[in-house]
């Protein structure tokens, strides 16, 4: 199905399909230009993209955030800091967590599920979440935990940048929405009525 968006003279034009990722879709700068001419339904369609990508998103940073509260404690253990092994810490390394939201970002309700997620490929942050992270932590060199720890908080800032950018782009879709149902130019029974 092809996806349209308003240009500037407010004409609808196809959103470049050459652009596969959701994020780059997204930051396209036509995405929401004229919001007031994108129809209804498309409308909808770009905020549940949105939603969707904002989902996927704070998974990767949770994920991230696991693997660095795991990195520091096994710098915390190397430097004697720490008593106890890795895997006897690690229930409450995972339950404790140390990173705080980052400002700008809403905090969220943890879905229970995995989000559907793309098939792991060559993106910076399917490296960072490679599967063999816990097995490799105990023998890594120092030198290969500090390269990991500065890798890693790499990802997780530009995980963060796009979750921004997605979230702001979200609330203006959903703002335009909510405009329109109050001012009865969309009837929100019409979900209803597709469910």
């Amino acid at each position: 199905m092809e996806s349209v968006s308003p240009t500037r003279s407010g004409t609808l034009t196809t959103v470049t399909e050459t652009k596969r990722r959701r994020i780059d879709r997204i930051q396209d700068e036509d995405f929401l230009v004229d919001l007031a001419a994108i129809p209804i339904d498309e409308l909808r369609a770009r905020r549940s993209m949105c939603d969707d990508l904002d989902v996927e998103l704070s998974y990767y940073r949770r994920m991230l955030h696991g693997r660095m509260d795991l990195l520091a404690f096994e710098m915390r253990r190397r430097a004697g800091e720490e008593q106890q092994t890795l895997l006897e810490a690690l229930p409450r390394i995972l339950s404790e967590g140390g990173y705080s939201a980052v400002p700008g970002l809403p905090e969220r309700a943890v879905p229970i599920e995995v989000p559907d997620i793309p098939s792991p490929g060559r993106r910076i942050v399917d490296r960072a979440l490679d599967g063999d992270f816990l097995a490799r932590l105990p023998s890594m060199e120092d030198d290969e935990l500090r390269d990991t720890q500065a890798f890693l908080s790499e990802v997780e800032i530009e995980v963060s940048t796009q979750r921004r950018i997605v979230y702001s782009k979200l609330d203006r879709l959903q703002t335009e929405l909510t405009r329109r149902y109050r001012e009865g130019l969309a009837d929100p029974g019409e979900l209803l009525n597709k469910a």
